[in-house]
């Protein structure tokens, strides 16, 4: 590339990249439970699993989805939605009564994420996984 070339600025940002980009900030800055970000005064809290892809999306922390740019936020709520199909699959969370019938199927990312027995590495790696999941479907023809 010469340096007079200007590089292309219309790069795609996909589900993938930001799952990918939350667990990197899971790695950088921290993992939290309870709530999105931690309850310290910095730009970059640690955060759960949600508050990292709101991080990743936003560049600064978020209270609601309602708070990301209106061009960020489909990016943003499809990466939670690729996240949670992810964890639906391969880690749900729910209760099941003694005659097999679900009782409490509870929010995912959130009861996921505050899982008492939960770790940050989990947490990263099931971020990854699902971004790899997110690649396989889209990108390499859905087949198994």
């Amino acid at each position: 590339m010469k340096a007079t070339h200007n590089p292309p600025t219309d790069v795609q940002v996909t589900p993938a990249d930001l799952l990918r980009m939350a667990a990197l900030y899971l790695r950088r800055h921290g993992w939290h439970q309870g709530t999105y970000y931690a309850p310290i005064n910095t730009p970059t809290p640690p955060a759960c699993a949600a508050g990292a892809i709101s991080m990743a999306c936003a560049g600064r922390t978020v209270d609601h989805f309602l708070d990301i740019d209106a061009d960020d936020r489909r990016l943003y709520l499809d990466a939670q939605a690729a996240f949670v199909d992810y964890l639906d699959v391969h880690e749900p969370v729910f209760h099941i009564d003694e005659d097999g019938f679900v009782i409490d199927q509870q929010a995912q990312p959130y009861a996921w994420n505050d899982d008492p027995n939960r770790t940050a590495d989990q947490v990263i790696t099931a971020l990854e996984a699902a971004a790899d999941e997110w690649d396989r479907l889209h990108t390499e023809g859905g087949e198994q």
